[in-house]
């Protein structure tokens, strides 16, 4: 029980030597440094918390708590024990979090890039990625119908030319029928994933890496954790269509939704690949509404 209590007054004087003692002198810039620190460990905690990281990092803090414990009352072969392993502690965490490590730094990278060509695009542009939204729909309904599978991957900032380079180059402009050829039961590439860069079809037949999530549902084929795969990694979005059931799904960000029907599928990519022109037309018809509301009250 002295024990406890020894232990509880020592926490008391940390806590008023590091805590208590400076909240006494703190100032703006200080205010400054917790919020933006507090923002950087709820950024890491939502990346982390819905992928497999999760339990890494659970496991990393058991092991801080067990090295804390073993420095406080001095456990010497404990303490040895973790001394050798926070040594080669960081090269380990790299290791293991790789593809999460990987996945965040090309999101940060690409989010400043991706702001830059929305603000950029123009009139032909969103009509031109409107059109391939339809025709993407359109087949995919169609497989559906057919029970056909598919997986369609289209590129956007995240480049996937090791992933292409799997497949065979095509370069084709964007059609149905070419679509529905590639994914007939019998053509030789039908197996594979297609993937569009700029809109076009650009690679067909190409092996993407499957999920390994364990929370996936273990009903799931390989084209869904294909396509489940190459999203954790990228920003790419995916249309899977399921051979077994003819089911269509959305895939993004690590995030499959299922049963679309041709108005949600076109509705759902619209919003995926068009976002700011989503905004901007509700902001415009916002200010309409505004303008026209001043005309009547003027009148």
């Amino acid at each position: 029980m002295d024990q406890i209590m020894n232990i509880a007054r020592d926490l008391y004087r940390l806590l008023e030597m590091h805590v208590l003692l400076r909240l006494q002198h703190i100032g703006l810039r200080d205010v400054l440094d917790i919020l933006i620190l507090a923002c950087v460990f709820f950024l890491l905690f939502k990346f982390i918390i819905n992928r497999r990281a999760a339990k890494l990092a659970l496991g990393l803090l058991f092991i801080v708590v067990i090295m804390f414990f073993s420095r406080y009352f001095d456990m010497k072969a404990m303490s040895f024990i973790f001394q050798n392993f926070t040594q080669a502690g960081i090269i380990a965490i790299i290791i293991m979090f790789q593809p999460e490590l990987r996945s965040a730094l090309e999101k940060i990278g690409n989010a400043p890039i991706s702001n830059i060509k929305h603000m950029s695009s123009d009139t032909k542009s969103v009509s031109y990625i409107s059109n391939a939204i339809s025709v993407i729909t359109e087949t995919a309904c169609d497989l559906s119908l057919e029970k056909t599978g598919a997986l369609i991957v289209i590129e956007r900032e995240t480049k996937l030319g090791e992933h292409i380079k799997t497949g065979t180059i095509i370069n084709a402009q964007l059609s149905s029928q070419i679509l529905k050829n590639i994914f007939y039961n019998k053509a030789p590439l039908h197996d594979g994933a297609v993937i569009l860069r700029n809109y076009r079809v650009f690679s067909a037949g190409c092996f993407l890496p499957l999920s390994l999530n364990e929370e996936i549902d273990e009903n799931m084929g390989t084209r869904h954790r294909a396509a489940i795969g190459i999203s954790e990694i990228s920003d790419a979005v995916v249309v899977v269509v399921s051979e077994e059931t003819g089911k269509i799904s959305i895939v993004y960000d690590g995030k499959l939704k299922q049963n679309y029907s041709y108005k949600s599928l076109q509705k759902e990519l619209s919003n995926l690949l068009l976002p700011n022109t989503n905004e901007k037309d509700s902001k415009k018809s916002k200010l309409r509404r505004k303008f026209m509301k001043k005309g009547d009250n003027n009148e």
